[in-house]
């Protein structure tokens, strides 16, 4: 049996979605995808980047090192959280729903990642 593009439920062969509310909230994510794409693209890329490059700096200046990276840890968080595109390859294998929903814990998990480290920071934990 095929399954429901969107929350992957069984659907009929000639159907791609169950209701049309999937297909609503389908359309609501490709349009979104469509119109923040490149402007997450360049502000992912920028981060990503921000990341290394703390990394590197933290043997030479661990306070920049350390607050840099924690940042740019939260505001991608804070990104993948808003904006949850998930990648091609992983929406044709777990559909979308599951897609964004795996999408927005891994934003989750920078953003908890970055405040706690930066927390610690602050405290002069480490």
């Amino acid at each position: 049996m095929k399954k429901c593009e969107y929350c992957a439920k069984q659907i009929g062969y000639h159907d791609m979605y169950c209701s049309d509310e999937c297909q609503k909230s389908a359309n609501d994510f490709y349009d979104m995808r469509d119109k923040y794409l490149k402007p997450f693209s360049i502000i992912n890329g920028v981060f990503v980047l921000a990341v290394g490059i703390c990394i590197f700096l933290y043997s030479f200046m661990h306070d920049v090192g350390i607050i840099g990276g924690s940042v740019s840890l939260i505001i991608l968080g804070l990104m993948y959280i808003l904006l949850p595109f998930p990648a091609d390859v992983m929406i044709e294998k777990l559909k979308l729903k599951k897609a964004i929903n795996i999408t927005r814990y891994i934003g989750i998990g920078m953003l908890v990642i970055g405040a706690a480290v930066l927390t610690l920071f602050i405290i002069g934990i480490i």
